[in-house]
Formats: structure tokens, C-alpha cells, sequence
């Protein structure tokens, strides 16, 4: 094991991300109907876990979101095989494994990770060599990016993923129609082309007494088209320049409903008429308002307000989940179409502890939840729309007419969005170096610093965060 690369994993802990809109479906449906059935590619599964089972042993998962409980579940009840699947808080997460496989603890057998934490995970040793078991007779029919990213810089499959994340804009397609009189997914995604033609989009929706988006973050999946450390240095491309001047002018300019994501309002933006905070209310400055509060205690707090109806959100696939759950009445008027670079957000990875004993069992327990096709069939069903890794599952399904989203075919439209993202240009400082540049953002658009304050700022950290590990050179 390398332990200087491991020691950076406690690092991961302070940047993970919540997946708590990645498609958690626990209560999903009733798509597990079939559970008893035969699972194609997954049939020897059933085999070895029968067997597994009358031994006595089971299957231990550590996961960050609740989409392996009802993988497990299934599994389960197809093999025989007792699956605990343990959910730990994401923020808690990269300690909680280190901790443990540091230690040299043989549980967990399945252990997962997103994009941003993997590389260190790979590089520490946590993940089992996949091809040992045989991945690479699989290479092929999982979409490209995804398999590239559970590999370690050697070219070692490490992880697999059961679902693809490239990044759409979700629209509104009534007001597409009433302000640009068409609601043609290829037409209005030129209104998204760049960054400037989004502000210039966003104005005209402004003049009709709408607002392009519910928050000025709406673009951040997208501001991603160049890779923040370039051979160790930090590269700072004018792509990132153009998006702090988009965010800027997005709240500057008042196009936007001063919604906080995930807040409150962001969420009833999706449902129909949401009121229009202020500055003031979005940074906290003023408390009158608490954008966290329940729906009645919200409505309550911004009665009186004006209100507008929100055009656009920029959301992964998994967005679909979200925005299922809180479309309300406006379902069916939504359509989804291409942003102004390729992007993507998110991801659950899963693989085998190296330290663990039941690795046999664990390899057929990812191949099921990743490479079976009757097991990505079951997912699209019960998960209600969440898009799956495996090839010859999208293709099934690619002209499947998703009703929220106005008959879009939307599998096709993912599959199509995901051949387009360049897994090179994710690093494992992505997170931090991307927060970092999104305070010197906030400090801009809200006048706490002038630009050139707020870059040095953003330089400054860097520097003192990564000293001796990146080059920064000032420009």
C-alpha cells in the first residue's frame, strides 16, 4: 500500500458531496415485483450464492446513498445470499473507510466511491484489482467514461458503475413556447450555446416577466470543460473566467429568483410560481426569511412578494429523480436538452475491499448490480428513470418516452451527452480547487471583493493548500 497516498485520503473527507438527489429510491415503486425471477448474465450468480449462503455467509456494503439497500435486496432474494447494507452519511464516509481499512478490517466486502474521492481510494489500496475476476471480458458494454473512471492510473478496473451522469438543461417547455415560440429540445438548446448567449437568453426571459433559473449555480456541471491541474500546474482556462462572469451577471443583473440550490424555493421553482428574494435573503443577510424552512413556513414568510415562474435548472440525469418528485402540476411540460459544454455530476462506484474474504462473492455481487441486464432492466423500472451504465440495457430502452418530460426519449439523449465527456479532465482536486474558485465567485457577485482581489484570494488558497504539490503561477 502506498501510505503517503493514503494519509490524502482524510483529505476527501472535507470535500465530498451529498448524494442525496443521486437517486436514492428505497421507496421507490413496487418495480421489485419480480424479484424472483431469473437474472439473465446474473444466473451464475445465483448459483455461486446459493452455495455461498448454505455456508453461513453474507455480503457486507458500505455505501454513501440508498440505492445498494435495494440492490442488496434484490440480490438477496435472487441468491440466497444475505446482504447487509450499511448507509453512511457522505460527509462521514472517507474516514469511516479509511478508518476501517487502514485497520485491516475484512468487512466491508463492498465498498463505493464518487469520482472526486476514487483516485486517492485507488491509490491507497482500498479497492480490489477487478481484473483478477475478469473485468476486462466485460470492457465494452459499460459507456466509456464510466468504465474509464473506475480504473487507476495503470489501466486497473478498480470500480464499475450501474448508472451514467452526464449533465442536461431541464426546461420549462410552456414558456419556451410563449417567449421563443418553439419548445424544440435542438432549438432551445442553442439558447444555452454559451455563456453569453445564457445571459442574453436570460434577459429576454427577464423582459417577459420570467427568470432563466432559480439560482446563479445552475451552469456549475457545465463549467467544467478544462481540467483545473494541467502536469502540476493550475491551469485556470478562460472557459472558468467566463462562468465567474456569468455568475456575476446572473445575480447582479437580478435574472435569476435569488433561490440558494436545494433550498426551498429552488424546489418549488420546479412545481410553478416561486416569490423573488432578495440579495439581501440569499446571503443570509436577512433572516426574516428561512429559505431552509418547511413549505407553509416559507409561503408564510414571503407572502406579499413578488413571484415569477422559473425557465430552466442544469441537473445530471439523476436531475430526472428530482425533479419527478417535485414537478407537481407542471409535470409534462418539461423537455430537456443539451447545456454549453458536456459535462457530468456524481456517481455511485462500487468495488471490492481488498481486505476482504468473501471477494468471489463480492466480484458476482458488482457484476449484478453492474453488468446484468435483466438487474438494469429492474433499475430503470423501479428507480422510476434513473439511466444505467450498461450499454445494452440504454439501447432497450432508448426510445422510451419519458411522459414528465413531454415524450422526450431521454435514454437516447444521455447516451448521446455521455459520449461527449473527457474523463481526463477530472483531477482529484477538482473539489477543492472548485469550491475554492466558487467562494472567490461569491465574493465578487455579492461586492465583498473586487475581482482581482478575489483571484489573488483564489491563489492564495490554492498555494497554501497544495504547497509543494501544484505549481501556481499567477497571471
Amino acid at each position: 500500500m502506498n501510505w503517503k497516498k493514503a494519509v490524502s485520503v482524510m483529505l476527501i473527507g472535507v470535500m465530498t458531496m451529498t448524494l442525496g438527489a443521486c437517486g436514492g429510491t428505497s421507496d421507490a415503486g413496487s418495480g421489485n415485483a419480480d424479484a424472483g425471477s431469473s437474472a439473465g448474465s446474473g444466473a451464475d450468480a445465483g448459483a455461486a450464492g446459493t452455495e455461498t449462503a448454505a455456508s453461513g455467509e453474507k455480503l457486507v456494503v458500505w455505501t454513501l446513498a440508498d440505492d445498494l439497500v435495494d440492490f442488496g435486496d434484490r440480490y438477496q432474494e435472487q441468491t440466497g445470499v444475505e446482504v447487509e447494507t450499511v448507509v453512511i452519511a457522505p460527509e462521514d464516509y472517507p474516514t469511516k473507510v479509511q478508518t476501517a481499512l487502514l485497520g485491516g478490517e475484512k468487512e466491508p466486502d463492498i465498498i463505493v466511491g464518487e469520482p472526486q474521492m476514487l483516485e486517492d481510494f485507488y491509490d491507497a489500496g482500498f479497492f480490489a484489482n477487478l481484473d483478477d475476476f475478469g473485468a476486462k471480458d466485460y470492457e465494452g458494454q459499460i459507456v466509456d467514461y464510466v468504465w474509464e473512471v473506475g480504473q487507476d492510473s495503470e489501466g486497473i478496473q478498480r470500480a464499475i458503475s450501474y448508472q451514467i451522469t452526464p449533465a442536461g438543461i431541464y426546461y420549462r417547455r410552456d414558456i419556451a413556447k410563449d417567449v421563443f415560440g418553439t419548445d424544440d429540445p435542438d432549438e432551445i438548446g442553442k439558447l444555452f450555446a454559451d455563456y453569453g448567449t445564457i445571459l442574453k437568453t436570460a434577459q429576454t426571459l427577464k423582459d417577459k416577466g420570467y427568470r432563466i433559473f432559480s439560482s446563479d449555480a445552475e451552469m456549475q456541471y457545465f463549467s467544467g470543460d478544462s481540467a483545473w491541474v494541467v502536469d502540476g500546474t493550475l491551469n485556470v482556462s478562460q472557459s472558468r473566467y467566463d462562468y465567474m462572469d456569468l455568475c456575476i451577471a446572473l445575480y447582479q443583473d437580478d435574472l435569476t429568483a435569488y433561490a440558494n440550490q436545494w433550498s426551498t424555493p429552488w424546489y418549488q421553482a420546479m412545481a410553478g410560481t416561486v416569490p423573488i428574494l432578495t440579495e439581501e435573503v440569499q446571503s443570509y443577510a436577512d433572516d426574516s426569511v428561512d429559505v431552509w424552512a418547511d413549505e407553509a413556513a416559507f409561503a408564510e414568510a414571503t407572502a406579499g412578494m413578488e413571484t415569477t415562474e422559473v425557465f430552466a435548472f442544469g441537473l445530471p440525469s439523476w436531475g430526472v429523480l428530482t425533479m419527478r418528485d417535485h414537478v407537481g402540476d407542471t409535470s409534462g411540460l418539461w423537455g430537456v436538452c443539451a447545456g454549453p459544454a458536456y459535462g457530468f455530476g456524481g456517481g455511485t462506484y462500487i468495488g471490492i475491499s481488498s481486505y476482504s474474504e468473501r471477494q468471489e462473492q463480492a466480484w458476482d455481487f458488482v457484476k449484478f448490480c453492474t453488468l446484468n441486464e435483466d438487474t438494469a432492466n429492474w433499475w430503470i423500472e423501479y428507480s422510476e428513470g434513473d439511466t444505467v451504465s450498461l450499454i445494452s440495457a440504454l439501447e432497450a430502452h432508448k426510445d422510451d418516452a419519458n411522459e414528465v418530460y413531454g415524450g422526450e426519449k431521454l435514454y437516447a439523449f444521455w447516451m448521446d451527452q455521455a459520449k461527449g465527456i473527457d474523463y481526463s479532465k477530472v483531477t482529484r482536486y477538482d473539489k477543492a480547487i472548485g469550491d475554492a474558485w466558487g467562494n472567490a465567485i461569491s465574493a465578487v457577485k455579492t461586492g465583498q471583493s473586487t475581482k482581482e482581489e478575489a483571484i489573488a484570494t483564489f491563489y492564495d488558497t490554492v498555494e497554501s493548500t497544495y504547497a509543494g504539490e501544484i505549481t501556481v503561477n499567477r497571471e
